[in-house]
């Protein structure tokens, strides 16, 4: 969790960022399930091993049905809702530590 505080000139606020990776061994649907959570085809999904190399992100907004009831009542100029950030990690293997690929 990352904790950022930012002032403005008549109230402070307090915002959390939240990162969740999706880890496992090699080809077992990593890629598949990132895709589907962001709704995108983001990251490529293919059925052979090593094939996601760089972490794939996505952010993904938190539904909140209350969210703009509280808005209203708090007065907001804009609501914004929570996000988790979803992070496609590559498959572990032995090795891989090591840069060591197959």
């Amino acid at each position: 969790r990352q904790f950022i505080s930012s002032t403005s000139k008549d109230r402070t606020s307090l915002n959390m960022k939240l990162r969740v990776g999706i880890v496992g061994i090699p080809n077992i649907g990593k890629s598949t399930l990132f895709n589907a959570l962001a709704r995108k085809s983001i990251a490529e999904a293919s059925n052979y091993p090593f094939c996601t190399i760089d972490p794939n992100v996505a952010p993904i907004a938190v539904p909140d049905e209350y969210l703009s009831r509280l808005g209203t009542l708090a007065d907001s100029k804009r609501t914004v809702p929570a996000t988790i950030e979803w992070v496609d990690v590559a498959g572990l293997a032995r090795g891989a530590s090591r840069g060591e690929r197959f």
